[in-house]
């Protein structure tokens, strides 16, 4: 009887002593910050282009913290369709916007029923906040209830814009706890903050700039609206953002978009002249200083080590920066690739991407595959387990098998389109680069409607592991190569995805869509 006691008692202690145990730790999610650069080119990073002029200490040491990928591109060669792929994980062009960009006035480009990153990561626990240069539309209050009149390249397009009524269809309500920033481009109208659905000051005066970099276009400007402080305010917005967060239970994403090193070209006085190149160089300095200042307040806060921080840029260098200035001085924003922002080419979309995540990538790791910008979507929903449904991020792949270096992956996409300013395409398999344009597509020779042009095979297909430069146009060597990949670009827009999965419908869009002609030949 004692020993069935004892036995009972031994049990009993057992039980408790378990029962007292903790559950094990689930590890916590990532904390996400994507920082996006405006028209920064893949040669004006030291770690990417050794020859750079341009000085870029702390982007650099970004990269020996974490990972290189060499073969980045963005989903389009200019800003407003970058940041919808970026956002949505989808291809720009199967929404309405076939080519160019918004204006400051544009109206809302995402609907609200459209899945973001945002949405994703909130499904998480997230909080969520985007600060910065939007650039995809929202709808203005205006005076008179149908008064949206002129397209918001002229000053005068924004006289029935009503500044005292609440912004709608912004940032909130695309998945974004918290919203600051202005509208278009930093040399778009109206210059105005709006935080929240709120503009955060009455325009009382308009501005204009017509400096050679420093150019603005004439427009409304709030009080509370320094363009040479745009950059530096988002800058400490977001640092101090990240400090508040890090005092919080709940991991956090922050989108920093940045209007900059994009015209106007602003380095206050304590940078001009530092670089010795044109201001774009100055600039350029400033923007790299603030990026140190981000790495360093995350490793003060003691979240370093589970942080994903993203850094790339939205096209390739643009012209307006001076880039044949440079050239002269030995500095090629483009690196050793044809072409600048707004073109199919190389220099268009291809652009420098590092990801430091010390938890979990190998510091001074490089990768050389091919990724797209739309990648982030997937990327996002992989960190938090959510599995995207049909009609979510429709052209993105996972990078999180890329962030383990040890992992050979030997494929990654299948392949990746690529778009210019004027909507032409190209598409991307391996080392083959077919382009559905007979030149640049943008605003590097050949230009579209050049008389130079006229004369020019109707496609152009390079090899870029043994022509990065695409100067060898081999479309009449290799007809079966221009064949299969035109077919899967075909099979891409018709499909309405790039991804495995149902096909899907891309946006309805009843006007003249001359850049896909080709399907139909």
């Amino acid at each position: 009887m004692n020993r069935i006691l004892c036995l009972i008692s031994f049990l009993l202690v057992l039980m408790i002593v378990s029962s007292c145990q903790e559950e094990p730790t689930a590890k916590k999610q990532p904390n996400v910050i994507i920082i996006l650069a405006d028209d920064l080119g893949y040669g004006d990073i030291g770690a990417f282009n050794p020859e750079s002029k341009i000085p870029t200490p702390h982007i650099d040491q970004l990269a020996q913290e974490g990972m290189r990928f060499t073969d980045a591109h963005t989903p389009s060669a200019v800003c407003t369709p970058t940041r919808y792929g970026l956002l949505t994980g989808r291809y720009n062009w199967r929404s309405r916007l076939k080519s160019g960009v918004l204006t400051g006035k544009s109206k809302a480009l995402i609907e609200k029923e459209r899945t973001t990153i945002a949405d994703v990561l909130k499904k998480g626990g997230y909080h969520t906040a985007f600060i910065g240069k939007w650039h995809l539309g929202w709808n203005w209050g205006l005076k008179e209830e149908d008064s949206l009149r002129g397209e918001g390249w002229d000053a005068r397009d924004f006289d029935q814009l009503d500044f005292t009524k609440d912004v709608t269809h912004t940032p909130n309500d695309l998945g974004f706890d918290y919203a600051y920033g202005h509208s278009g481009s930093l040399d778009m109208a109206p210059y105005v903050y709006v935080e929240n659905g709120k503009v955060t000051a009455i325009p009382d005066t308009v501005t204009v700039n017509t400096g050679k970099y420093s150019w603005w276009r004439e427009g409304p400007t709030s009080p509370d609206f320094d363009h040479e402080q745009v950059t530096p305010n988002f800058f400490e917005r977001s640092i101090q953002y990240i400090k508040d967060q890090s005092q919080t239970a709940n991991p956090f994403f922050l989108y920093l978009a940045l209007p900059s090193p994009h015209t106007p070209i602003l380095p206050p006085a304590d940078w001009q002249g530092k670089s010795g190149l044109v201001p774009y160089g100055d600039f350029m300095m400033m923007i790299d200083d603030y990026v140190g200042q981000v790495n360093e307040a995350i490793k003060k806060a003691g979240i370093e080590d589970n942080t994903l921080v993203i850094f790339t840029s939205d096209n390739g260098g643009s012209p307006a920066a001076g880039l044949d200035v440079m050239q002269k001085s030995g500095h090629f924003s483009s690196h050793i690739y044809r072409g600048h922002k707004a073109d199919i080419y190389e220099g268009g979309h291809r652009v420098p991407f590092i990801a430091k995540w010390p938890a979990e990538i190998q510091a001074g790791s490089t990768r050389t595959q091919t990724i797209c910008l739309t990648d982030l979507m997937a990327t996002a929903a992989d960190i938090i387990d959510y599995e995207l449904g049909e009609n979510e991020g429709e052209d993105s792949y996972s990078l999180m098998s890329l962030f383990d270096v040890q992992n050979e992956v030997q494929t990654f996409r299948e392949a990746t389109v690529h778009h210019s300013i004027d909507g032409s395409f190209a598409i991307r398999q391996g080392d083959w680069k077919l382009i559905m344009a007979k030149g640049s597509g943008g605003w590097s020779f050949p230009k579209p409607g050049d008389p130079f042009e006229e004369g020019l095979p109707e496609v152009q297909l390079y090899n870029l592991a043994s022509d990065p430069g695409e100067s060898e146009n081999l479309q009449d060597q290799y007809p079966e190569k221009v064949s299969d990949l035109k077919k899967l670009l075909i099979k891409y827009i018709q499909e309405g995805r790039s991804t495995p999965g149902l096909p899907q419908s891309n946006d309805e869009y009843s006007a003249p869509w001359p850049q896909i002609s080709f399907i139909e030949e």
